[in-house]
């Protein structure tokens, strides 16, 4: 008799490690998220060279990075009543064949009017992304694996800093900026077409119970008191990040005396300290507890941005090994909530529930970032007034959202007791 599919297990079984099948899952799931994070990441590395060689403004240029940001978000809203209705690897795939498009289509603009909209439609196919990775995660790894499977994921973010940028950088040195978006659309289209063969379907939502209305659908899942929970705590644990990254490399500059030809160095060795951290801290989730790693993580970060946001001048070798260590903080909260929060929504809510919390983290992302502007001051010799300021704020938003993910925490224990007892 054939065994069942792994995405016909609306919840899989406890395992002691991956299968074969997993690894090549959680291998083009990791891949998928480095692709969409990188094409996000990359347009802001070469600003310098798209603004002169198309003839715009600071102000154009800014629009057309926050465009994808904004249709991103939208985007989450907009799909999450329908995010459950589907194959997850056929919607994936639709997604992702509209991501890839519009990266191409970014890479062969010659206007602002065109890279504008290539942006917008890029990231109303890209925002939706993370989500669909989020839910297969949750549909195909049980409970005790989510910490391993989220952290290697998690590592995405930082290949696309150690790998990703230096190599589109060089591509944009020795040829022009076009290029690195026609590379990315052309690795893209390769990781998809192993995905459509590799990747089984992922229905197994689909054999459940499903609500008639989409929008019906959508209210429940905004309306869950559960759920609103976790948004908010996603949102609080975003506005940190976002509030204290953009500003990152000017404060190295200007603040802590780092030369320009040393922040390359600077963010190569946290990225490569980063691919380490992740897999562990996944590894400590799963066997220590995810509220006890992400406890440990928010301490940790805490401390660390109070340090960072009032730092004097450094040595280069001091500031990698204090921004390694708020990484490793900052990754110590991140890749445990998000295994934590995968067991919140049911299996019908999980494409709506990880739609609307991805289009939270634009959002709240770029409130932070507006936010902080206001705050952080720039003094003529270069320095940035009131990061200090922006590093109390953060502490604050990390102890609002501990509360709440210890609230989370405990809603989930007592719901897995009681499914334990119903099954006995």
């Amino acid at each position: 008799m054939s065994q069942p599919h792994p995405s016909q297990v609306a919840s899989p079984p406890a395992a002691a490690g991956f299968t074969r099948y997993q690894r090549t899952v959680v291998g083009l799931l990791a891949f998928l998220q480095f692709a969409v994070i990188l094409d996000f990441m990359l347009m802001s590395p070469l600003g310098a060279m798209i603004m002169p060689a198309m003839q715009i403004t600071p102000q154009q240029f800014g629009l057309v990075v926050s465009a994808y940001a904004f249709s991103a978000g939208a985007s989450g809203l907009l799909t999450a009543g329908f995010a459950d209705r589907f194959d997850r690897k056929r919607l994936l795939l639709f997604f992702y064949s509209g991501f890839v498009i519009g990266t191409l289509w970014c890479g062969l603009a010659q206007s602002f009017e065109s890279l504008l909209l290539a942006r917008i439609v890029t990231g109303l196919f890209g925002g939706v992304i993370g989500s669909i990775i989020l839910a297969i995660s949750t549909d195909l790894f049980a409970p005790q694996l989510r910490g391993r499977v989220m952290g290697i994921i998690q590592t995405s973010f930082a290949a696309s800093q150690v790998l990703g940028i230096p190599i589109g950088l060089y591509l944009s040195n020795n040829w022009n900026w076009h290029v690195p978006f026609i590379a990315m659309a052309a690795l893209g289209l390769v990781g998809g077409l192993v995905v459509s063969f590799r990747l089984q379907p992922v229905d197994g939502h689909l054999k459940l119970k499903q609500e008639h209305s989409a929008w019906m659908h959508l209210y429940h899942t905004v309306t869950e008191p559960r759920y609103l929970t976790a948004f908010a705590t996603t949102a609080l644990l975003m506005t940190g990040g976002f509030m204290l990254m953009p500003f990152s490399s000017a404060y190295l500059v200007g603040n802590l005396g780092i030369d320009l030809h040393h922040l390359p160095t600077v963010y190569l060795v946290t990225g490569l300290c980063t691919i380490a951290f992740g897999p562990l801290i996944g590894r400590a989730a799963d066997k220590v507890g995810k509220f006890r790693v992400f406890v440990f993580g928010a301490t940790l970060s805490i401390i660390m941005v109070l340090i960072y946001t009032h730092l004097g001048p450094v040595t280069v070798p001091m500031i990698i090994v204090v921004n390694a260590v708020l990484f490793l903080g900052i990754f110590s909260r991140m890749i445990p909530f998000q295994a934590l929060v995968s067991s919140v929504p049911g299996p019908t809510q999980r494409g709506s529930f990880n739609a609307i919390s991805a289009s939270i983290q634009q959002l709240s992302g770029g409130v932070a970032s507006v936010i902080a502007g206001h705050i952080v001051t720039l003094a003529p010799d270069g320095r940035l007034g009131n990061f200090d300021i922006v590093g109390f704020v953060i502490v604050g938003t990390t102890l609002a959202a501990s509360l709440l993910v210890w609230r989370l925490d405990r809603d989930v224990q007592a719901r897995a007791a009681q499914a334990a007892a119903k099954a006995v």
